[in-house]
């Protein structure tokens, strides 16, 4: 009889799978990733003009589903959690955008008024409704990853990151500075050479 030794990152997995606070730290981990994106945007002044381009990729609110997605055993929890994560994500970005750190003088009616109007003016409703779509998505694709080794789902995370400034500059969408984007492309390279790597050892175990 084999015995199987559980990692330390396996427990904390699993621990992560069978809890309901799983939902409230996924609420947490996306409303914060959503200020900080927003407040990022903010900060050109201090730190120069790539905060604003950083600010707005894409990329990374896939990446951010996934990641959860990849603590999951079960597919629907899963996806249920991409959604979690990137909805609260989405409402930590507007909620930052009339945030005291935005508005002086703040008051609640200002907050509560300008967070309706941002949320259903420009392309923002838009974005909402593709952060329901590739919420789900990825963090399926997550899950998808960690029991199956799918080689879509990397080909998908991959893809997101090498490909983004390609689309924008499709769409006349690509901002300066040009760093930004190399570096996002560099990081989508190192990522698909992860995924490689993975996908090579799980068949070279499988062939033995």
């Amino acid at each position: 009889m084999s015995v199987r030794t559980t990692t330390h990152g396996e427990a904390a997995s699993a621990a992560l799978a069978s809890r309901p606070m799983a939902f409230f730290l996924a609420a947490l981990l996306g409303l914060a990733f959503g200020a900080a994106d927003q407040q990022l945007g903010t900060l050109t002044a201090e730190l120069g003009p790539w905060t604003s381009t950083a600010a707005q990729m894409s990329a990374p609110w896939l990446v951010l589903p996934f990641l959860i997605g990849l603590t999951q055993p079960d597919a629907r929890r899963a996806a249920v959690l991409g959604l979690v994560v990137t909805a609260s994500a989405l409402v930590g970005y507007f909620a930052m955008t009339y945030s005291p750190l935005e508005i002086h003088p703040w008051t609640l009616d200002r907050f509560t008024s300008g967070f309706v109007a941002v949320t259903t003016s420009g392309y923002n409703p838009l974005y909402i409704l593709g952060g329901l779509v590739t919420g789900p998505l990825f963090g399926l694709l997550g899950q998808r990853w960690r029991l199956q080794r799918s080689w879509i789902s990397a080909a998908m995370v991959a893809g997101a990151l090498c490909l983004e400034p390609l689309a924008r500059s499709a769409s006349g969408q690509l901002m300066p500075p040009a760093p930004v984007w190399v570096a996002e492309v560099v990081f989508g390279v190192v990522v698909a050479a992860l995924f490689a790597y993975a996908l090579t050892a799980q068949r070279r175990l499988e062939s033995r």
